[in-house]
């Protein structure tokens, strides 16, 4: 939809006025234009808090079931 606004000879103000969004972000998406957003690689997150107990935890769960 912005593509085809700007090609119609809309200016980005206006563009970004009848979307709700911001001009920065029109600008964006006209510079980009219909090429896929290029994602990287994740980056590995925090180790988790109960990783120390994972096994004592597993072992508490098959001796008490319920």
């Amino acid at each position: 939809m912005i593509l085809d606004l700007h090609r119609q000879g809309l200016s980005v103000s206006a563009i970004a006025r009848r979307t709700g969004r911001d001009p920065k972000t029109i600008r964006k998406y006209i510079e980009r234009g219909l090429e896929p957003p290029a994602y990287g690689p994740r980056q590995p997150g925090r180790p988790s808090k109960l990783a120390p107990y994972l096994d004592y935890l597993r072992e508490r769960i098959t001796a008490f079931p319920t």
